[in-house]
């Protein structure tokens, strides 16, 4: 039962500083799912929406926090 607890509390941290990440784009004016290359169809019985670019950036910056992440850690 505390595994659970500990991994319930890592997701909320997790959840917390996702949230606090796209606050702080909006903040800065940057421009995440508007970017050139996102994929946007706009018919007159619906649309579609494909954030490509902005899909591929936050992963690069994902990657390159998480390998900090864990080269601090092990040090």
């Amino acid at each position: 039962m505390e595994s659970l607890a500990r991994t319930l509390m890592l997701g909320g941290i997790a959840l917390f500083l996702i949230g606090g990440g796209i606050y702080l784009a909006v903040k800065f004016g940057i421009p995440l799912g508007r970017l050139p290359g996102d994929i946007r169809i706009e018919g007159e019985n619906g649309s579609f929406y494909f954030p490509i670019t902005s899909s591929i950036l936050v992963s690069v910056v994902l990657t390159i926090v998480v390998n900090l992440i864990v080269r601090l850690w092990r040090k």
